[in-house]
């Protein structure tokens, strides 16, 4: 059987930034050259970047992605690797109408293309186009009906591209009809928890379906809301794990493959699963034998949950502060276990000399609280100082004379007003630390506490807050490490300390049974009638769904935050803020 040394690259593209992703390709592809590789493969719109969202509809820009696939093709040859095949994803166009989808030719196509020898040698566009949760891929894109077999060295390598084996049928069923020896997908796939595990079962499946061996490489990184998490992998036709890249890094992972031989049989033109004709390329090559040095093929372990999700949690945050050309974030610590959080993942994503927190205590700040905040600066190295609210709070109560819930909120307001005049005058982008349980029901407010460029925890419940504080402070103890977080910060009631002997149980339930109610709203969509049904107290319910219901406006008006969720507030769910509805 000829033998086919695969190198997948498992990237951070930026979206927008044409230059810099082709200066990754070449730099990939010439490891990969190094490396032996025989083919190498970059994840979908790799040239673009993931997702693009409305430059989709630019024409400008597709046509700036269609000229950059030319010039990378030439300027690969230019540099002595044209004879490497890569694989690489771009934004392109179409050229037929699509009278079903009433879009014209030239409608924008999320596209693939093999570059060799200094060309393009075949292109083609994604089939099955994801229109659910953060995808809106209809919006933009028009499906392609090639199934694309490129023959190399001997073997027939059918293309696809993310949704196409997330369906069934398709490009995974129609590569089994070609008689394909390897299916290659490349992939811009979003993380959520537990993801790893579905994408593992999928990939085996398709390759049961393809009847061969199966390459998935995705990106890593992140991009404005979403975390992408790698987890490149490559199984056998019987669903065995050849090689498996890490989780959050970038990765070239290479894997040898002995291949069926290409038989031949099947010409252009003929029609598969799907309604998808074979567009066949040969790329030239004779067979090849086992190499007499095997690529060092690794199976990379897979992070625990708690460890996954902080990871995303990091990765999310370096990547919105980085690719948006900021240096530093400010962060104000209040000795609660969520800015302290926060601040831990803004230092593992961007040093501790790039992370800024101010102490704002007022006259109900606990003195715990302030030397809690304290400690965690201390033990971080992050720059910290402190800036008493007390002055401005008198000055607005001698004017005002508000009580009650204007008074607290009052207090948050001005915490929020110092943050964003530091981050005026000195630069930083500021981070803000509200939680998934808090933005659910609302208990936040808006232009104060709310205040802030990206949201790190926003999709994380409460309760998951505090494991993975204890997550983290365990791994630093495993290394050697002072755990970053005090251990008052996470054993003390929580509390916004906006009112004498406040705690955050005065106003909503114990958090276990509010994180549980909000699980099977938010996530699980199940109405009030199904959760109260469930065995949940009807009072604690209709309670909690009128509060999630009537916060949607303070949710739309809340910064971006990594999703790690099924279902995050923002582009997952999308509710009417005016809305009559009240049954849940």
């Amino acid at each position: 059987m000829p033998n086919l040394r695969l190198a997948l690259s498992q990237i951070d593209p930026w979206v927008g930034d044409l230059a810099r992703n082709s200066d990754e390709v070449v730099r990939w592809t010439r490891q990969a050259a190094e490396a032996g590789a025989q083919l190498v493969a970059f994840p979908e719109m790799v040239l673009t970047g993931y997702p693009v969202e409305d430059l989709a509809l630019r024409a400008s820009f597709v046509e700036a992605s269609r000229a950059a696939l030319v010039a990378l093709a030439a300027r690969l040859a230019d540099e002595g690797l044209g004879e490497l095949p890569v694989v690489v994803g771009y934004l392109g166009r179409s050229a037929a109408d699509h009278p079903r989808l009433h879009r014209p030719a030239g409608s924008p196509q999320n596209c693939a293309a093999v570059l060799h020898r200094g060309a393009v040698a075949t292109r083609f566009a994604k089939h099955y186009l994801p229109n659910y949760g953060v995808f809106d891929e209809y919006r933009y894109f028009v499906p392609g009906d090639q199934l694309a077999v490129v023959t190399l060295h001997g073997v027939d390598v059918a293309l696809a591209i993310c949704e196409d084996i997330w369906q069934d049928g398709g490009r995974a069923t129609a590569a089994g009809e070609a008689g394909a020896g390897l299916l290659l997908v490349i992939n811009g796939s979003p993380y959520e928890r537990n993801k790893d595990d579905v994408r593992l079962e999928l990939v085996r499946r398709r390759a049961a379906e393809a009847g061969c061996a199966l390459a998935y490489v995705n990106m890593v990184g992140g991009q404005d809301e979403l975390v992408f998490d790698g987890d490149s992998l490559v199984v056998s036709a019987e669903g065995e794990v050849l090689a498996r890249a890490p989780q959050f890094e970038e990765e070239l992972l290479l894997v040898d493959l002995e291949l069926p031989a290409a038989s031949g049989e099947h010409t252009d033109g003929l029609i598969f699963s799907d309604g998808l004709h074979l567009v066949r390329t040969e790329l030239g090559g004779a067979p090849l034998p086992p190499p007499a040095e095997r690529a060092r093929e690794e199976e990379a372990p897979r992070l625990d949950d708690e460890a996954e999700i902080y990871a995303a949690l990091v990765a999310g945050t370096r990547a919105y502060v980085r690719k948006n050309g900021f240096a530093s974030v400010l962060i104000g610590l209040s000795g609660g276990i969520d800015s302290a959080l926060v601040a831990a993942i803004a230092v593992d994503a961007l040093g501790a000399e790039n992370v800024h927190c101010v102490s704002m205590p007022s006259r109900y700040s606990s003195d715990h609280s302030k030397d809690d905040a304290a400690e965690l600066a201390r033990r971080t190295g992050l720059n910290f100082r402190t800036v008493s609210i007390a002055p401005m709070f008198d000055a607005y109560m001698g004017s005002l004379g508000l009580t009650g819930l204007a008074e607290e909120n009052l207090q948050s307001r001005l915490r929020g007003t110092l943050l964003m005049a530091i981050s005026n005058q000195e630069g930083h982008i500021v981070l803000a630390p509200g939680n998934k349980s808090e933005l659910a029901v609302g208990y936040s407010t808006l232009y104060g506490d709310s205040v802030g460029a990206y949201g790190p925890i926003k999709d994380v419940y409460k309760s998951l807050i505090f494991r993975l504080a204890r997550w983290r402070n365990e791994a630093a103890a495993e290394r050697g490490e002072a755990p970053p977080i005090p251990e008052n910060t996470i054993s003390k009631p929580p509390s916004a300390e906006l009112r004498p002997d406040q705690v955050d149980t005065d106003s909503l339930p114990d958090y276990d049974l509010l994180d549980t109610v909000l699980d099977l709203y938010v996530e699980g969509d199940q109405g009030r009638d199904a959760i109260v049904a469930a065995g949940f107290p009807p009072e604690v319910v209709d309670r909690i769904v009128r509060l999630v219901d009537t916060a949607e406006y303070k949710r739309r008006q809340y910064p971006p935050g990594p999703k790690i969720s099924g279902k995050g507030f923002g582009r997952d769910r999308r509710l009417p803020i005016t809305n009559r509805w009240r049954r849940g």
